[in-house]
């Protein structure tokens, strides 16, 4: 009998499942994956640390002041060094509490800085860069996810060479919770909700900024049981099927409101936090102040900030048109609301938007679209220039971030 009569008589079947990888090679196939990412990622900020570097030393500055020793930071590590007791009163009788900042950044500096010979400056610095490759790799999973894995080390890519990318390399929260969001972020896409709800617990101990990733959780949950109970007009069985989904979000807030909670006990107020912010200005007013703030600028500042604003809802609408998934939408658009709606120091609004990184996804794809690889890299090469040397001025600059 011929080759091919043995294989036309053999019974068709499935096929057989492919034997599943140890946990140390599927994390070691992982990191390989992401390689590109984080390779391009690390050379974007590199570049970034040694433009200011240059910048710095030139203007006869201590290169590692601006990075760990001015601004967010000295709050941090007071923190670390200390515990919350530091506060600070104002020439206009509003008192500045470190029980604003949040504390999972200050219990990583204090733990490393117990365990190696780096200051609580150098401590804060590397926690920051670890999280920001962290990040890197956690928005190449998601990019990856969606769009493929040139998508995803180009979505990466640009993380690290937008305009705010100089935070990445400074000793505030913002890497850490971006990392914390893109791993939770990923967890959902694959449907893993318990581990999903334990990184939002963290996120939740990091920045406030963690109400976007519980609301994105809470709505995909939402419309999911909404969806499977309209078909099967059933609750019992819906819930059932979705018990991991449930608890996942459940465990989602947990970390946030055990903050809230510690500073309601420790001040005496169930609104305690909600004061200490207010005093910081970082009370919801709706955008009442950022509309007032653009009232009252030059014409030619003004029209500049819309147009910054019209550009950043065209990529809301492009995300929209993209059919990005819910998690990832809701996440993007909450964090973007998030950092407009308040009455807070407005400089700081770019570098509160640096974690909606699902923004830079119809970019990616864009620069994808080009002829030539080559291309590609041309544009992504101009960026990371133009951000390192955005970055040193802001550095070298007076006002904070």
């Amino acid at each position: 009998m011929s080759d091919h009569q043995l294989r036309t008589r053999t019974p068709a079947g499935p096929a057989p499942a492919p034997r599943p990888l140890p946990g140390g090679s599927r994390a070691a196939a992982a990191f390989r994956a992401a390689a590109p990412a984080l390779a391009v990622y690390a050379a974007a900020r590199a570049l970034g640390l040694l433009v200011f570097w240059v910048a710095a030393s030139a203007a006869g500055k201590d290169p590692l002041g601006p990075l760990s020793g001015r601004w967010d930071s000295v709050w941090y590590q007071r923190i670390a060094e200390h515990g919350y007791r530091y506060t600070v009163t104002l020439p206009d009788g509003s008192v500045h509490s470190d029980l604003a900042f949040f504390p999972l950044l200050p219990a990583l500096e204090r733990a490393v800085f117990a365990v190696t010979p780096l200051t609580l400056g150098g401590a804060g610095l590397l926690v920051a860069w670890t999280a920001g490759l962290l990040a890197a790799w956690g928005i190449f999973a998601v990019g990856a996810h969606l769009r493929g894995r040139r998508t995803g080390v180009v979505l990466a890519a640009l993380w690290g060479v937008c305009p705010t990318a100089f935070v990445q390399s400074m000793a505030y929260t913002e890497t850490l919770f971006t990392a914390l969001a893109a791993w939770a972020l990923y967890a959902v896409l694959k449907g893993r909700w318990i581990v999903a709800g334990a990184l939002c617990v963290l996120a939740g101990l990091t920045r406030p900024s963690a109400a976007a990733l519980i609301a994105a959780l809470a709505v995909t949950a939402a419309v999911t049981l909404v969806r499977e109970y309209r078909d099967e007009r059933r609750a019992g069985p819906v819930l059932r099927r979705n018990a991991r989904m449930i608890a996942g979000v459940a465990l989602a807030p947990l970390g946030w409101l055990a903050y809230v909670v510690f500073v309601a006990v420790r001040e005496g107020s169930p609104v305690a936090y909600f004061d200490v912010q207010a005093q910081w200005g970082n009370n919801i007013d709706g955008g009442r102040a950022l509309a007032a703030f653009i009232a009252g600028l030059p014409w030619p500042a003004a029209l500049g900030l819309c147009a910054a604003l019209g550009l950043l809802g065209w990529l809301v609408v492009l995300c929209v048109r993209q059919r990005q998934p819910l998690p990832v939408l809701v996440y993007a658009i909450a964090i973007v609301v998030i950092s407009l709606i308040g009455a807070g120091y407005f400089g700081s609004r770019p570098r509160l938007m640096m974690p909606a990184f699902p923004l830079l996804l119809p970019p990616a794809v864009a620069l994808l679209r080009l002829r030539t690889a080559g291309r590609t890299a041309a544009v992504l090469t101009v960026l990371a220039c133009a951000s390192a040397a955005y970055g040193a001025w802001t550095l070298l600059g007076a006002g904070p971030p």
